[in-house]
């Protein structure tokens, strides 16, 4: 939402309005940032963001009229409760074990017989953490029906019985759609399309056959016998994060930039060949370019220079000009 004490500021670098805020769903936009850095917030929220997820079910009892691998497959899919999710460690860089302990996962039981001659249906609610667990948030199974049920898990006649052990595990979605925090993300910008970088396809009026959407209010649309500036690039997007229960949108964005941070840190540490603030995770904690403030330390250089030389912008091919003699920006090389 927009605050009266920023009008009148200079608008230097991004500004976020949200629009709508609810507990599953952020609706924003994002502005004075170019469409490279919007697309991979995007990327980075649908497939890098970890939560928690199944990951290993060990079946005790099952005499369901499902297959063990139906219902595994279905637990994977319950959503979990996510938050504070930083304290559970990845499994395969847990230092306390080999194959999962509770340090890098949260443990649920299942466990329902049918003893009545009606039909039973067994829900996530009927999912029991055990203890201990990184946190008294995470693993727990999201429920968010006016009955709290939760997920149908499977349905069970008289005499049948399922018991299971099921592992949660920290990971992310490009590993397994199972760990994705989102349902969607909408993202458009330019709604009238007047970068033109849309060609619609149509068979008598454009207008007509592609409606705008609903964010073309929030832009003026074309004039008549306007000219196109091709100099013009995309700076305002719009987003539309829709959580599926396991961390709240606003939770899912900032987690997003921290992983970009993260990645990009990553980058300058490589290229500055230096280790030096490396973690245990080797990003060098969450720090973006932009933190790094009055020359302040990120490796030899802060990151400015490349393998093949140690002169600012200099490159492979011997120096930080262009073809045409100048960057961009009127200098010969950067200084």
């Amino acid at each position: 939402m927009e605050y009266d004490a920023l009008d009148g500021l200079e608008d230097v670098g991004p500004r976020v309005v949200v629009r709508r805020a609810l507990k599953d769903r952020a609706d924003f936009t994002l502005e004075n940032i170019d469409l490279s850095f919007a697309n991979s917030l995007r990327r980075t929220i649908l497939a890098e963001v970890p939560t928690m997820a199944i990951d290993l079910v060990e079946v005790q009892a099952n005499t369901s009229s499902l297959a063990d691998e139906f219902i595994a497959h279905r637990l994977g899919l319950v959503p979990l409760n996510s938050k504070s999710v930083d304290d559970v460690s990845y499994t395969r860089d847990c230092e306390y074990c080999e194959q999962y302990c509770e340090h890098c996962s949260v443990t649920l039981d299942l466990h329902a017989r049918c003893t009545g001659d009606e039909i039973m249906k067994v829900y996530a609610r009927d999912l029991v953490v055990a203890e201990p667990r990184p946190n008294e948030w995470v693993g727990m199974p999201v429920i968010t029906d006016a009955l709290g049920l939760g997920t149908l898990i499977c349905k069970l006649r008289k005499g049948q019985e399922v018991r299971m052990k099921c592992v949660a595990k920290k990971g992310i979605a490009k590993e397994h759609a199972k760990w994705a925090p989102t349902s969607a993300v909408g993202f458009e910008y330019d709604p009238h399309n007047k970068l033109q970088h849309l060609d619609y396809w149509y068979e008598e009026d454009p207008e007509k056959e592609w409606p705008k959407s609903e964010n073309a209010k929030w832009e003026d649309p074309p004039q008549d016998g306007e000219p196109f500036d091709y100099s013009v690039q995309p700076s305002k997007f719009y987003f539309d994060v829709e959580s599926i229960g396991n961390l709240e949108p606003d939770a899912v964005v900032l987690q997003g930039i921290k992983v970009l941070q993260q990645k990009l840190a990553l980058v300058i540490q490589e290229l500055s060949g230096d280790d030096r603030n490396g973690d245990a995770d080797g990003f060098g904690g969450p720090r973006s370019p932009d933190g790094l403030h009055g020359g302040a330390d990120y490796g030899v250089d802060q990151g400015y220079t490349t393998p093949f030389g140690n002169t600012g912008g200099q490159t492979m091919y011997g120096g930080g000009t262009t073809p045409f003699g100048a960057t961009p920006y009127g200098q010969s090389g950067w200084q």
